[in-house]
């Protein structure tokens, strides 16, 4: 039996407020752990009173099985979630504090990010360089317990901040359709095709379920004791939805996931029906109702998205490269 920490790696970022970098990277198939808390600084001991004067800013530390991501794939992940431009902050936040700034660990890591930073400066992306310092990393100190988690712990106030922020705002505007984890499949586009065509693809109860909001009855669906290797797309337009990789038994009788594949082809809206505050999932693309998410799922992320089997369709990792989803083949590969 493997030693799993043996096998853990180590990243250490900062892109503004670390409730939101840790967030993003907590959703990415691949990360075992994100921890928020301060890096930079000379002096000992920082608290969330002192860090700023001490000279820390706020950074994540990210702790990632290499088998199933690597550094470059972390750090990717890392460029599409912030304002690499910036030199004053982040979104919102303004101050030494929040600057951009990629800490590495040893030779190989510093190599990677600096050759990521220049191919970046090439690209043309964007109108003014990319000012996020590469640093050696030297002390990580863990931030006080109530600003781990913060985004599930507090969701709504979360989720006020971030919108307020503007930083989701920016990414879609900078990233658009790859502003992901993993990237979304080549060339491929997503759409809803109009009512006609979507009764003539479903079956009455698919249609139900996606668009009229229903759910299916437990232990009785297509997926929700499917252990087979593969990804889970929307059953309308084909976005990927979510990875074999991060199911689980719930004991619930649905589907259920402890993060999405693809983060950017999932929204989350408060549903309020049947007497209760809940979140819906649904995709971004189609617009179809998938089912909902909770707070009560294991580790890392804690989180459980209870998903309908008729709003899905699955497609077994043999079949991934065919059917046009090639580039998710890397995630089964040990």
């Amino acid at each position: 039996m493997k030693d799993v920490k043996a096998i853990v790696r180590t990243a250490t970022f900062a892109g503004g407020c670390f409730w939101c970098v840790e967030s993003d990277f907590e959703k990415v198939p691949g990360v075992v752990k994100v921890i928020s808390g301060y890096t930079g600084g000379t002096k000992d001991n920082p608290t969330y009173e002192t860090y700023s004067e001490k000279g820390y800013i706020e950074a994540v530390q990210v702790y990632y099985d290499p088998s199933k991501i690597t550094y470059e794939q972390v750090l990717d992940v890392f460029w599409k979630h912030i304002d690499q431009t910036d030199p004053d902050g982040q979104f919102g936040d303004r101050g030494p504090q929040y600057l951009s700034a990629i800490f590495y660990h040893n030779e190989e890591q510093k190599g990677i990010a600096e050759k990521s930073k220049a191919a970046l400066n090439k690209s043309g992306r964007f109108q003014k360089p990319v000012v996020t310092e590469i640093i050696k990393f030297t002390k990580f100190y863990e931030a006080e317990a109530y600003h781990q988690d913060y985004y599930k712990n507090n969701p709504l106030r979360y989720k006020y901040y971030r919108h307020g922020s503007g930083r989701d705002q920016f990414l879609e505007k900078v990233w658009k359709k790859d502003a992901g984890g993993t990237p979304s499949p080549s060339k491929r586009t997503y759409k809803k095709p109009d009512d006609q065509a979507i009764k003539k693809k479903l079956t009455p109860l698919q249609y139900e379920v996606t668009q009229r909001d229903s759910t299916e009855p437990a232990f009785n669906n297509e997926y929700w004791d499917n252990k087979k290797e593969g990804i889970y797309v929307d059953i309308v337009s084909g976005e990927a939805l979510f990875s074999s990789l991060d199911k689980y038994d719930s004991g619930t009788g649905w589907p259920s996931f402890t993060r999405p594949l693809e983060p950017a082809n999932i929204v989350e809206k408060e549903d309020n029906s049947l007497f209760a505050r809940r979140t819906e999932v649904r995709s971004r693309y189609a617009d179809s109702h998938l089912g909902h998410l909770f707070s009560d799922g294991p580790q890392p992320t804690g989180l459980r998205y209870c998903m309908n089997s008729a709003a899905l369709r699955f497609i077994p990792k043999e079949n991934l490269e065919k059917e046009g989803y090639g580039n998710y083949l890397k995630l089964f590969k040990r």
